[in-house]
């Protein structure tokens, strides 16, 4: 484990915080027997739960969108939040991984009338500052490199990538390519050839001085994502939601993926070849600066 601390961690699993050897879930929820859950990833820097109140809306919008029923309140999923990281003494440095699955089943199956349980909350936190993936320490001047997969990005029409859905075998089959290309992450085409993001973040390119990112129409419309572009209108950096070509990606001046974990990560290398000199480049640099700023000056309080 990167942190030997998270041996020893706190979970919120439907109603009780339990040590890390013993918070399960029923094999009867629906979470193994379908992957019918939502959830979202929160980072705690400086005391603080940073853009909480967007991660609460998107978590209760996913639910609503897949008919969840008995849904705890937003002030109910904060208090079960909050608790657990006291129980953690988290106050900086972590990662949240906050789960709500339909719930458990009377009998085994998809149907979801068999849900009459309500849904069950999860908390999982761990110490995790700024991290790649796999919760390794990520050095914000170190670019990583990409490799476009194969598996293209769910489309609208199948299953809504907007929907912040726990059924994400279609990112672990991506991610599989990277691993087997030695590369960092999977960058994914939707069904058209086009650009959506990575297995795990969104996707920025840099040409000139201008901004693009994709339609959030066949990716996540990320929260981290989101503040970058209020960051690139606040300062008067060119940002523009398109199509973007993955030949774009590759000729492009600069090249950075937005996700909670990593924050805002250059990219230095895609399917073998440096973007521009490899190195991270001045407007990446300078949006992780401004959102570092972001980070550590704003957010829900954690209670003393």
């Amino acid at each position: 484990m990167s942190d030997p601390r998270n041996e020893s961690i706190w979970a919120h699993v439907g109603g009780e915080l339990l040590p890390r050897a013993q918070a399960k879930v029923s094999v009867f929820d629906s979470s193994v027997q379908g992957g019918d859950a939502v959830w979202e990833g929160l980072r705690v820097s400086h005391g603080r739960v940073f853009s909480l109140d967007r991660h609460l809306d998107r978590l209760f919008a996913s639910a609503k969108s897949l008919g969840f029923s008995g849904t705890p309140s937003p002030d109910e999923v904060t208090a079960a939040l909050m608790a657990c990281l006291a129980r953690n003494g988290m106050r900086d440095g972590a990662h949240v991984r906050l789960t709500l699955t339909r719930g458990r089943k009377v009998t085994s199956g998809m149907d979801p009338r068999n849900n009459q349980f309500g849904c069950c909350l999860i908390v999982l936190p761990e110490w995790k500052a700024n991290a790649d993936t796999r919760g390794r320490p990520l050095d914000p001047a170190q670019p990583i490199s990409l490799v476009t997969a194969r598996t293209r990005r769910n489309s609208a029409q199948c299953l809504d990538s907007r929907i912040h859905h726990a059924n994400l075998l279609n990112n672990i089959l991506a991610k599989l390519e990277a691993n087997a290309a030695g590369a960092d992450d999977a960058l994914m085409l939707d069904v058209n050839g086009w650009v959506a993001e990575t297995n795990a973040t969104n996707v920025f390119i840099v040409e000139g001085s201008a901004v693009s990112t994709p339609i959030a129409d066949q990716c996540l419309a990320g929260i981290t994502r989101g503040h970058v572009m209020e960051l690139c209108a606040a300062a008067a950096i060119p940002c523009h939601e398109r199509r973007v070509r993955p030949e774009e990606a590759r000729a492009a001046t600069e090249m950075f993926v937005t996700g909670t974990l990593g924050g805002v990560t250059p990219v230095g290398n895609l399917d073998g070849r440096p973007i521009s000199t490899g190195q991270r480049g001045p407007i990446t640099a300078q949006l992780q600066a401004l959102y570092g700023a972001l980070l550590a000056s704003s957010g829900t309080p954690i209670p003393d």
